[in-house]
C-alpha cells in the first residue's frame, strides 16, 4: 500500500516477494585491460554477457549496475583505483512486473561493492544503503522513483509490511501480516516500467498541484479578492477571514513541501476547488513557474492532469494510515474486508489517474465478483481485495485473503480463467512467500590465499 504516494511524503506499507537477487563483485589488482575494454558485465537472468560496446541490450539493465559504481565514487569517495571489477549478477525478482525489480539489483549490487570496498556489514546503515540506490535510479537511469523500493530491499522483513513515512525516508518498522490473512500476486502479463512516459507524467502532475498549493498559501488572502462581495460588509469581512484561514492552514499543512501534509477534508475544501483537472505544460510554466520535483520535467507541449494526480497521494496517505490500524486490531469477520476494500479504493484512484490497465482492472474485477458471489449466497468471502502495485500501467495485482488452501484454490482459479480470457501462451507468474531485506541477509566474504 501506499505505491505511487511516496514521493508526496506518504506512508507506505511494503513487504519483500520470496524472489531474490544477488551479486557478485571480483577485485582484481594488477590486471591491465585493453583501452577498449575496461569495463565488462554479465548477467546470468538475461544468458548475456558482453561488453558495453557490443549491445544495446546491455546498456538497458547495466546502467542500474555501473550506476552503482558512479554513485560510489560521487557520493561516497569510494572506487576501486588501480584494480579492475568484475560484477555477476543473478535474479530471480522478474522485471516489467511492478515488484521493484529494478531496486533489487541496485540494493544488491551497491551492498556488495561497499563490502568490496571495505564497508562491510553494519558500517552503511541499510536506510543510507537505499538513498544511495535511489540516486542511481534517479540521477544515473533516469527513471522518476521514489524512495520505497529501495528501502524494502533494504530493510524489509519477512512476512512483514516495512512502514515508511516518506518524509524523505522515516522508517517506522514492521507490521507482521496476520496469521489468518495471505497475500499473493498475479502477474498480469503487461509490461510495466517505472521509467514510463504515463508514471512520469502522474508525477509531474502532483507536483505541479503541490505548487500550486504553496502559491496559493503564499497569497494574504487566498482568493478573497476575486470573490464578490455582494452580501454586504459583515458578510464580505466574514468571508475575508474565512479564507485568511484557509491560505494559513494550507500553508502550515504544505510548509514541509509534502501534499500530504493535508488532510483529506482540508484538501477538498481548501485545495481541490482551485486546482485545474489538466493544463498544458505551457500555461502551467506560463502561471507558476517550474515545480520543485528534481527528477521531472514540466514540458511545455505536454498536457497533465493536474486534480487526481494530487488528490491520490492525500487520500492514499489516509488509507495506508487506516490500513496500518486495521492490521493491528483483533481479529475479526470484518477486518479483512475492510483491509480490501481500501485496496479497493487505491486501485481505483490509480486508474482515475491513468495509472490503469486492462489486465490488472480485469484481475481486480475477477476478485470484487468473487466477493459479490459469496456475499450474495450468505457466504464470508474466501478473498477480500486486490489492487494494482508499483508505478500502475500493467505489472502484478496483489490480492489479500484468508490463509489456508482453499483461498488459495480461489486465487488459482482466478488465475486460471484470466489466462484463458487474455489468451496467454505462457504461464502467468504466482507470487507467494516473503523473504528478508539485504541488510539482514548481509554479505559473504570470501579470500583466495
Amino acid at each position: 500500500m501506499g505505491g505511487i504516494a511516496d514521493y508526496s511524503g506518504a506512508l507506505v506499507l511494503q513487504m519483500p516477494v520470496a524472489e531474490a537477487c544477488h551479486a557478485a563483485v571480483q577485485v582484481t589488482h594488477g590486471r591491465q585491460w585493453p583501452a577498449d575494454q575496461q569495463q565488462q558485465w554479465c548477467t546470468e537472468h538475461a544468458r548475456l554477457c558482453c561488453a558495453p560496446w557490443q549491445s544495446e541490450l546491455a546498456t538497458s539493465w547495466a546502467a542500474y549496475v555501473v550506476g552503482c559504481l558512479l554513485v560510489l565514487s560521487r557520493e561516497q569517495g569510494l572506487g576501486f583505483s588501480g584494480a579492475s571489477v568484475s560484477i555477476l549478477v543473478s535474479s530471480q525478482v522478474p522485471e516489467g512486473k511492478g515488484v521493484s525489480s529494478s531496486a533489487a539489483v541496485e540494493v544488491a549490487v551497491m551492498q556488495a561493492l561497499l563490502a568490496a570496498c571495505g564497508q562491510g556489514q553494519g558500517q552503511v546503515p541499510g536506510r543510507q544503503l537505499a538513498l544511495l540506490c535511489q540516486r542511481v535510479e534517479n540521477l544515473v537511469v533516469g527513471a522518476p522513483c521514489g524512495i520505497m523500493d529501495q528501502m524494502a530491499s533494504a530493510l524489509g522483513e519477512e512476512g512483514a509490511l516495512l512502514a515508511l513515512l516518506c518524509q524523505p525516508a522515516e522508517v517506522q518498522g514492521c507490521v507482521a501480516l496476520p496469521s489468518h490473512l495471505s497475500v499473493w500476486g498475479v502477474d498480469s502479463g503487461l509490461r510495466h516500467s517505472v521509467g514510463g512516459a504515463d508514471y512520469g507524467s502522474v508525477r509531474a502532475g502532483a507536483f505541479m498541484g503541490l505548487k500550486i498549493g504553496q502559491q496559493l498559501a503564499a497569497l494574504p488572502h487566498s482568493n478573497a479578492a476575486d470573490t464578490p462581495h455582494k452580501a454586504g460588509p459583515q458578510q464580505a469581512h466574514q468571508q475575508d477571514r474565512e479564507q485568511t484561514a484557509a491560505a494559513q492552514g494550507l500553508k502550515g499543512a504544505l510548509q514541509a513541501g509534502y501534499l500530504v501534509g493535508l488532510s483529506p477534508s482540508q484538501f477538498s475544501t481548501w485545495l481541490e476547488p482551485s486546482l485545474p483537472e489538466s493544463m498544458t505544460g505551457q500555461q502551467f510554466l506560463a502561471l507558476h513557474g517550474a515545480h520543485v520535483d528534481p527528477v521531472t520535467r514540466v514540458l511545455p507541449e505536454v498536457r497533465y492532469a493536474v486534480r487526481q494526480p494530487a488528490a491520490h497521494p492525500v487520500h492514499e496517505h489516509h488509507r495506508v494510515r487506516l490500513f496500518r490500524q486495521l492490521l493491528q486490531a483483533a481479529p475479526s469477520q470484518e477486518q479483512g474486508l475492510l483491509l480490501g476494500e481500501l485496496m479497493l479504493q487505491s486501485h481505483a484512484s490509480y486508474s482515475a489517474c491513468g495509472l490503469g490497465s486492462h489486465g490488472t482492472d480485469r484481475l481486480v474485477e475477477m476478485v470484487v465478483e468473487h466477493i459479490s458471489a459469496a456475499q450474495a449466497s450468505g457466504r464470508m468471502p474466501l478473498l477480500f481485495g486486490a489492487k494494482i502495485t508499483g508505478g500502475g500501467s500493467g505489472g502484478t495485482v496483489c490480492i489479500l485473503g484468508s490463509s489456508g488452501s482453499e483461498a488459495e484454490a480461489a486465487v488459482l482459479d482466478i488465475v486460471s480463467r484470466y489466462q484463458r480470457h487474455l489468451g496467454l501462451a505462457t504461464p502467468t507468474k504466482l507470487f507467494k512467500g516473503s523473504s528478508m531485506g539485504a541488510s539482514t541477509f548481509g554479505c559473504l566474504a570470501v579470500k583466495l590465499q
